[in-house]
């Protein structure tokens, strides 16, 4: 796991405990309020999927532009570029099929139902929010390692900066074609 990868991931669990707090300040419900609750916030659930769902096909895409990029480098990349490169698409797609799987769950008729008890609908708000939280905070995720990827590439084709991306056989090469000048 690289160094791009575990901030990102921080980033993301900082995310969580934010939205954590948030949740124990509000407070414990009750059936009645959280299924109010439940429908109020039902279209906003379902707009946050499908945001999420459209981002991760966004950045799905963009990950294939990286990979033009990069190889259209002149440069020879480090393995671990597109090891990072794989991280990101398969984590991103991870994010992509969970979104849109609770999208179609959000889209259950759960408050207009007469078989679910009272005191289930605390469990079912609080169960959404988390699965909200956790959609979202996985595409902070997915956005902080593209943007550790793409600084990167930035690094290495606007900067000239080769040293941690490009392969060390390559920097060698370099070295020794300068020291013969």
């Amino acid at each position: 796991m690289t160094s791009f990868t575990k901030r990102a991931i921080v980033g993301g669990i900082l995310f969580l405990l934010v939205i954590g707090a948030g949740s124990f300040i509000t407070g414990h419900l009750s059936g009645y309020e959280a299924k109010q609750l439940i429908k109020v916030s039902i279209t906003g659930l379902n707009t946050l999927c499908n945001t999420i769902v459209l981002a991760s096909a966004s950045i799905l895409a963009l990950l294939l532009t990286v990979l033009g990029l990069s190889s259209n480098s002149s440069s020879t990349l480090r393995e671990g570029h597109y090891i990072n490169i794989m991280q990101i698409a398969k984590f991103d797609t991870s994010v992509f099929v969970s979104s849109l799987i609770c999208f179609v769950l959000f889209n259950f008729p759960v408050t207009e139902s007469d078989n679910i008890p009272a005191d289930w609908y605390d469990i079912i708000y609080y169960l959404t929010l988390i699965i909200s939280s956790i959609l979202s905070a996985a595409l902070i995720v997915v956005v902080l390692m593209l943007y550790g990827t793409v600084s990167s590439i930035i690094k290495l084709v606007g900067l000239g900066k080769e040293d941690h991306l490009v392969a060390e056989e390559e920097i060698k090469k370099t070295e020794e074609e300068h020291n013969e000048e």
